[in-house]
């Protein structure tokens, strides 16, 4: 009976601890979205090696040009790994049948029967899922529709798609999206557009600490701001506020444009100092970050219909 009792204990342990790793309350805008196609491949990477994050650069000229990543299918689980979730399943079943009915026969020889067997192996495999995951997860990309950072011309003629234009010798990917998109939007300038979105950037993370971001609703698509927005009820729902301190953005950048289905996208890459911590309300101790300044990479991508519209947040991924 003790032995049992000890695999009890130890199964429902582990499941315990599996469940609340998931429901920590994370600091931040953290990473996800959706870039298209693109969502399962990593970004482009800046031009240059990031410069000191105290002062800001102006983007660097484009990489030479590379082949356009190809969208991998999803990968199927494989026979092992469906053979073993069945039998983490059996040995869930078979825990609550033994504590019903006082388990197969005692085990063997009024030790540790076939169930526990069963339930301890589950128990390891669950484990194992979980540390292989966290060590080849891999943050997804935050590439997002482009969206119009300046007044837009009502007057200009759009259209659901983009010319075929040829792109001369050499020329990069990125210019030939920057090429596509100003095929029916002239005015858009990468610059310009970098700008923009150091803007967006600073007041996506005020309205995180505010735990409301309606006063950036028209500037994220309604899939960001629902998640975004999740996040922020997540804090207040914790009785935490995250605090965003000392935000100095070091480069900010254009690494990838281009379009597809009628919408055009356009990845920035921020490298910025910051102050990133989280508080309890009540008591005001810091739970998780730390109040010195920290450096962090990421690309944010935005999207638009194509043509002068304006742009939205549509992913953000960690360098």
């Amino acid at each position: 009976m003790r032995t049992r009792a000890f695999v009890l204990i130890f199964g429902l342990s582990l499941v315990s601890v599996l469940l609340l790793d998931t429901a920590s309350v994370w600091a931040r805008a953290t990473s996800g979205g959706s870039r298209g196609s693109r969502s399962y491949s990593s970004p482009a990477s800046p031009s240059t090696t990031p410069s000191s994050p105290s002062r800001t650069t102006t983007p660097a000229p484009a990489s030479p040009a590379s082949p356009a990543p190809v969208q991998q299918p999803a990968q199927r689980p494989g026979m092992f790994g469906g053979l073993m979730g069945g039998l983490a399943g059996f040995a869930l079943g078979g825990l609550l049948g033994s504590m019903l009915f006082g388990g197969m026969g005692g085990g063997f020889g009024g030790g540790i029967g076939l169930l526990e067997l069963l339930l301890i192996g589950g128990a390891i495999f669950l484990v194992f899922r979980m540390l292989r995951g966290r060590a080849d997860a891999r943050p997804e990309p935050a590439y997002a529709g482009a969206s119009a950072y300046g007044s837009a011309d009502s007057s200009r003629s759009t259209s659901g798609g983009s010319a075929v234009m040829e792109a001369p010798p050499g020329q990069s990917d990125l210019d030939r999206g920057i090429g596509h998109i100003r095929g029916i939007d002239a005015t858009f300038d990468p610059v310009g557009f970098t700008e923009w979105a150091k803007g967006t950037f600073a007041d996506v993370q005020a309205g995180i600490v505010k735990r409301d971001l309606s006063t950036v609703q028209d500037r994220l698509t309604p899939q960001e701001f629902g998640r975004l927005q999740a996040q922020c009820d997540e804090l207040r729902g914790a009785r935490r506020t995250n605090r965003i301190e000392r935000v100095q953005i070091g480069r900010a950048e254009v690494t990838e444009a281009w379009q597809e289905s009628g919408q055009d996208w356009v990845t920035v890459y921020f490298a910025v100092s910051l102050v990133d911590y989280t508080v309890d309300d009540s008591t005001g101790a810091v739970v998780e970050g730390a109040t010195t300044p920290v450096d962090i990479q990421e690309y944010w991508t935005f999207t638009r219909p194509v043509g002068p519209k304006p742009w939205r947040l549509s992913a953000i991924q960690t360098a």
